[in-house]
This record gives C-alpha cells, structure tokens and sequence, in this order.
C-alpha cells in the first residue's frame, strides 16, 4: 500500500506541475487532501468507531467522495472566472480558497467534537499501521487507471511546459488536456489519500528528485517518478516505524521532515534564478 500511495502522489505532483507550470504545485493543490480530511472528519465525529457492523469501512468511501467534490467544485469555479491566459493561475487561487473553506469547516467539526480530536489527527497525519490487502485491491484500478490516462497524454505534458498559447499552435486542446490531467491524477490521488491519510510533500520532492536526475521530459519524469515514489514513501514508512520504536512516528511527519527542508531549498533556488 505504501508503495502505490507513494508512487500515485509523485506521479500526480508531477501531472500537476505540467499542467499548472509550477514546480510548488503538488496533488492537494485543487482541495483534494482538504475535501478528504472534512470527510473523514465528518464520518469520525458523526459515527463514532465507523466501520464496525458496515459492509464497506464508509470513513475512506466518504473521504474518497469528498475529495473529489472538492476538486469538481473548485475546477468549475476556477474554470467560470478564468480568463485568456490566466487559466492555471485562476484554478490554482480557486484551490486556495476551497482549502481555506473546508479547512474552515472541519476545524469547526473538531471543535463541537473535541473527543475525537485525536482521531481524526491521526488519520491527519498519515498512516499505513492498519493497511490490509483490501485496501490494496482498493485502490489499485484508480492507480492504474490514472497512471495510464497520464501516460498517454505524456507529450502533451511536454507540450504545455512550454504555454498553453504555443501549445495550442501545435493542435492541442489545452481545456480538455487540462481536465482529462487534473481528473485523472485527482482519481488516484483521492483514492489512495482515503485509505492512507493526508501525507504531505512526496507530490513535491519526488518530481524535482527525478527532473535532477533524467531531465524534465515527461516520457522519463512520469515512470521514474512511480518507481522513486513507491520507494521513498515506504522508506519513509520504515524511518516512522523504527524512529520511535515500540511506537510510531506517523509517516506524514517523516515526509514533512524531509519535504519541508527541500521546499525551502526550492524556493531560494528559484528567489536567486530570478
């Protein structure tokens, strides 16, 4: 399980960033993680110990959900208020601001519900203690599915790195690329961050790693970056369960222990380029 969360998140930070043209975008950007952590929120508090007696665990259904109604409403939005040449940047502050709502919305969950705050953190923070091979077989379509979708639209990828105007001279439908990325990379991304919790910055560091190392084309950014997402994530798995040994340091703090120190090398790299 750790492996697909890790690889889906890379390669979904990496779809991103081509569609977007930027190298801090990652999966969360459009609400994703938010619109999953509400749900989960929402199912933790309102049905307390959810799951028993139910045919289908409905914490990682209604986070699944959640997700991608987060994404579908800030998609629309940002697409209705989008202008000539501003698209991406429209989206992106669309994203903003729906991660600003939910957020807004489960704090206030939380706070009725003080009992299960601890919970709900710790689904937050990302674990794979409780994975099972149904989780597995779960989510490993979506992953597929959206692994393959991004696959065949790699040269488009390459494509937009250069701008939606000159991408469309060469004959590409931008919108529709566009839609055909963020969904598919949304699908998975949902799906693995209903049964993982929310693990932060692997969409970010494992792209870059890869650009580093093979170039920024995206017929070697996309497989590599499956193959250095699986591998890192599970690295990270085993970092959490060692650390702290009999206990377990959650995996979404690993990840932001590495992530966050690369972000900040990131963005003074960038600050000196310019």
């Amino acid at each position: 399980l750790g492996g697909l969360v890790g690889a889906m998140l890379s390669v979904g930070g990496a779809s991103y960033q081509g569609v977007f043209r930027n190298p801090l975008v990652d999966p969360y950007q459009l609400g994703a993680a938010a619109g999953a952590g509400l749900g989960a929120t929402l199912m933790l508090a309102t049905f307390r110990g959810a799951g028993a007696g139910w045919p289908v665990d409905p914490v990682p259904a209604v986070a699944f959900t959640f997700a991608l109604a987060a994404v579908a409403v800030t998609y629309v939005v940002g697409a209705a208020f989008a202008r000539s040449g501003g698209a991406t940047a429209t989206l992106v502050l669309a994203g903003v601001a729906m991660v600003s709502l939910l957020t807004a919305v489960q704090t206030f969950l939380l706070q009725r519900n003080s009992e299960v705050v601890r919970e709900v953190y710790t689904w937050i923070l990302g674990r794979l203690t409780n994975a099972t091979w149904g989780d597995v077989r779960m989510v490993t379509p979506y992953v597929v599915v959206s692994c393959a979708v991004l696959w065949l639209h790699r040269r488009h990828l390459d494509a937009l790195r250069v701008g939606d105007d000159e991408a469309a001279t060469l004959g590409i439908p931008v919108a529709r690329v566009r839609l055909v990325v963020v969904t598919a990379a949304t699908l998975g991304t949902a799906a693995v961050v209903s049964v993982s919790g929310l693990i932060g910055f692997v969409g970010i560091v494992v792209p870059h790693i890869v650009r580093l190392l093979a170039g920024a084309s995206y017929r070697r950014v996309l497989p590599l970056s499956v193959l250095f997402g699986a591998a890192f994530l599970v690295a990270c798995d085993i970092v959490g369960r060692l650390a702290m040994s009999p206990s377990e340091l959650p995996i979404g703090v690993v990840t932001a222990f590495v992530g966050a120190p690369f972000f900040i090398l990131l963005l003074r790299t960038r600050s000196v380029r310019t």
